[in-house]
C-alpha cells in the first residue's frame, strides 16, 4: 500500500471512527437518560421524562373530554385540587380561566409573573414546548382547551408541563456528548497517528542506521525494508546504492592492488634491461669489449634491452588508455577471411617465426565483420607472441582458423606448445597475471598481452576465452560481430 493511500485511509478513519463512536455513545447515554423506568427517585437515576410525558398526555386527553362533557367540574375546588396534585406529581401545573381572569391556579405554577397574559398567547389546542416564565429557571409546555361554562360564561383550562428536567437532561447530554466527542477524537487521532507515524518512522530509522553504518565503512549488511510503498522503493534504491558503492570500493581496492602490482612489475621489468644495459656500458668503458666483435655484441645487447623497454612502455601506455576508455575504435566492415589470410602470410615472413609452421584454415565463404583493423592486428600478434613463449617442441605449429555464425564470426588461434595449467587458465586474461612466476622476460612477459587482447575484443563487442591441455597446446578464441546485425557499433 502506498504512503499516499495510507494517509488518505488514516484521514478517513480519523473522520469516520470518531463519528461512529460518538453516535454510539450518544445513543447509549440517551437511552439511559430517557428510558422508561419506575425507579425515578434513586440518586443515580435521571427522571423518566418520556414516561411522564405519556402519562401527562393521558391526563390532558381526559381534561379535554371533561371540558367537552362536564365543563362545570372546573369550578369544583375538590376536583381541581385532585387534578392539580396529579399534575404536580408529573411536574405539571393546572390553570383555569373564566371571564377573562384566572379562576384557579396550581400551587406549583401560581407565582409565574403575568401568568394570564402569557396564557393568552396560546391558541386552543396549541402546544408550545419552549415558552414560559421563569420559576427556578423552569420552562413550560402549555396546552389550552376552551370551556363553555354552564352559566354561559367563557373560559379555558391550561396544562403547564415543567420542561426544566428535560432541558437539564439535554444540557447534560450535550456536555457529555461534547466531552465524549473530544475524548473519541483525541484517542482515535492519537492511536492512528501513532501507528501511521510508526509505519513511516521505523523504516526511516532503519535507513538512517544503514547510512551510519555506511559512513563507518560497513557496506556488507543488506538493507531490506520489506515494503512495497514509496519508502520501500527508497530502500531498494538505497540498497542498490550500497551494492554499487561496495562494488566501487572493491574495484578501487582491486585497482589499488593492481597499481601496486604494476609498480612492482614495472620496477622489475624495467630494472632487468636497465641492469643489462648498464653492465654492457660498463664493460665497454672498462675496456672489456676491446675488439670489434665484442663491441658489436655489447651494442647488440644494449639495442635489444632498449627495444624490450620500449615495447613494455608501449604496452603499458596502450593498456592504460584501453582501461580508461580513452582509446577510440575505428570500426569498419572487414572481410575476416581475407584479413586473417594476410596475417598468416605476414607471420610466415616474420623472422621470429623461423622454424614454426603457420597454418591458415578458412571456413569457406565470406564473413564481413565490424572491426578496427589496426587493433585487430594487435590482438592477433599478442596471441601469437604469447604462444611463441611456450612452444617447446621441435615441430612447432601455429594455426589460425575462423568459423562463421549467424550474428558473429569466431576466430581461433592455436599452438602445440606446453599448454596452460588448469588452475591458471581462468586467469590468463587478467591484468598483470603471469603463469610464469620466474618473470623471465623471454617467457613471462609484462602480464599485459592477453589483458590487452580482452580489452580490445570486448571494446569491439566481442568475447574472448581459452582452451588448453597441459602438454598438448593452447587454443584462444575470440568473436567479432558481423555487420548488419544487432549490436554492431557504428
Amino acid at each position: 500500500m502506498s504512503i499516499k493511500l495510507r494517509l488518505v485511509l488514516s484521514y478517513v478513519a480519523m473522520t469516520v471512527i470518531p463519528v461512529v463512536l460518538f453516535a454510539l455513545i450518544v445513543m447509549t447515554v440517551a437511552s439511559q437518560l430517557f428510558k422508561a423506568s419506575s425507579d425515578t427517585g434513586g440518586p443515580t437515576r435521571i427522571p423518566a421524562t418520556w414516561e411522564a410525558s405519556n402519562t401527562l398526555d393521558e391526563l390532558t386527553a381526559g381534561l379535554k373530554f371533561i371540558a367537552g362533557t362536564s365543563p362545570d367540574l372546573f369550578t369544583d375546588g375538590v376536583f381541581l385540587g385532585k387534578m392539580a396534585e396529579r399534575f404536580r406529581s408529573l411536574k405539571a401545573g393546572l390553570v383555569v380561566a373564566k371571564n377573562g381572569a384566572v379562576a384557579y391556579t396550581s400551587p406549583n405554577v401560581a407565582d409565574i409573573p403575568e401568568l394570564y397574559d402569557r396564557l393568552q398567547e396560546v391558541r386552543p389546542g396549541d402546544t408550545r414546548p419552549s415558552w414560559g416564565g421563569k420559576k427556578v429557571g423552569g420552562k413550560y409546555s402549555v396546552v389550552r382547551y376552551d370551556i363553555p361554562f354552564g352559566d354561559g360564561s367563557e373560559g379555558g383550562v391550561y396544562v403547564l408541563y415543567d420542561m426544566s428536567g428535560f432541558f437539564s437532561g439535554m444540557r447534560f447530554l450535550f456536555l457529555l456528548a461534547v466531552a465524549a466527542l473530544l475524548v473519541v477524537v483525541a484517542l482515535t487521532n492519537g492511536i492512528l497517528t501513532f501507528f501511521v507515524s510508526r509505519s513511516l518512522i521505523k523504516p526511516l530509522l532503519a535507513l538512517r542506521s544503514a547510512a551510519e553504518r555506511i559512513k563507518d565503512g560497513d557496506l556488507d549488511r543488506q538493507v531490506n525494508l520489506k515494503r512495497k510503498d514509496e519508502i520501500g522503493k527508497l530502500g531498494e534504491a538505497f540498497e542498490a546504492m550500497r551494492v554499487r558503492l561496495n562494488e566501487s570500493i572493491r574495484l578501487q581496492l582491486q585497482y589499488e592492488d593492481n597499481r601496486k602490482e604494476l609498480i612492482a612489475s614495472i620496477s622489475h621489468d624495467l630494472k632487468t634491461p636497465i641492469t643489462g644495459i648498464k653492465a654492457c656500458v660498463e664493460g665497454i668503458q672498462d675496456g672489456i669489449a676491446d675488439t670489434g666483435p665484442k663491441r658489436d655484441r655489447y651494442l647488440g645487447m644494449i639495442a635489444k634491452k632498449a627495444s624490450d623497454m620500449d615495447r613494455l612502455i608501449d604496452e603499458l601506455f596502450l593498456f592504460s588508455k584501453l582501461d580508461l576508455n580513452r582509446l577510440p575504435f575505428d570500426m569498419e566492415p572487414t572481410d575476416l577471411g581475407a584479413y586473417l589470410s594476410d596475417c598468416a602470410e605476414e607471420l610466415r615472413a616474420d623472422p621470429r617465426m623461423a622454424g614454426i609452421a603457420v597454418r591458415y584454415e578458412s571456413a569457406g565463404g565470406t564473413a564481413i565483420v565490424a572491426a578496427d583493423r589496426e587493433k585487430l592486428r594487435r590482438v592477433v600478434m599478442n596471441i601469437v607472441e604469447n604462444s611463441l613463449k611456450y612452444m617447446d617442441r621441435p615441430d612447432k605449429e601455429l594455426s589460425i582458423a575462423w568459423t562463421d555464425g549467424e550474428r558473429e564470426a569466431t576466430v581461433r588461434i592455436g599452438d602445440n606448445g606446453a599448454g596452460i595449467a588448469s588452475e591458471a587458465l581462468p586467469h590468463i586474461f587478467d591484468r598483470f597475471y603471469r603463469a610464469e612466476l620466474s618473470r623471465n622476460t623471454d617467457t613471462g612477459g609484462s602480464g599485459l598481452g592477453l589483458a590487452i587482447v580482452k580489452q580490445i575484443v570486448e571494446g569491439q563487442g566481442g568475447r574472448v576465452w581459452a582452451e588448453s591441455v597441459a602438454g598438448e597446446g593452447t587454443r584462444i578464441y575470440f568473436t567479432l560481430v558481423k555487420t548488419g546485425t544487432d549490436g554492431v557499433r557504428p
